[in-house]
């Protein structure tokens, strides 16, 4: 079931107060960037991980332009989840100031929207089987 704040549009969902966010974090390695997306699974924090790289970052640090291979997690969740989701993030991280951002999801396909929102509080696998084919 999907917020109040929502308006189904055929296929798309559109919030109009964005209730649901994506997570943006950056880590030094798959096994780290996997360690933190399955521990936040485990925790309901997020409904879906997804690992991207690795990537090449370029960014200041110390007062000077340095870089690095990095991998990119991409995290669904509700926005009233995230002030959890990142204490959990800076207490598995191993970077001294890591990327933990959000950016709104403004639109997104009904069925997915609906998933995803089933996904945050689900608590045993057997409510997921509506989902699968």
């Amino acid at each position: 079931m999907l917020p109040s704040s929502t308006v189904k549009t055929g296929g798309e969902t559109v919030q109009q107060k964005a209730t649901h966010i994506i997570v943006l974090v950056t880590t030094s390695s798959r096994e780290e960037a996997e360690k933190i997306a399955k521990t936040l699974l485990e925790e309901r924090l997020v409904a879906c991980a997804n690992i991207i790289g690795p990537v090449h970052s370029l960014f200041w640090w110390q007062g000077k332009i340095d870089t690095a291979q990095e991998h990119l997690i991409l995290m669904k969740t509700r926005k009233d989840l995230f002030s959890k989701l990142s204490e959990r993030v800076k207490a598995l991280h191993s970077y001294q100031i890591p990327e933990i951002i959000a950016v709104p999801i403004v639109k997104g396909f009904k069925p997915y929207m609906e998933w995803l929102e089933d996904s945050l509080k689900m608590s045993d696998n057997a409510e997921m089987s509506k989902y699968l084919k």
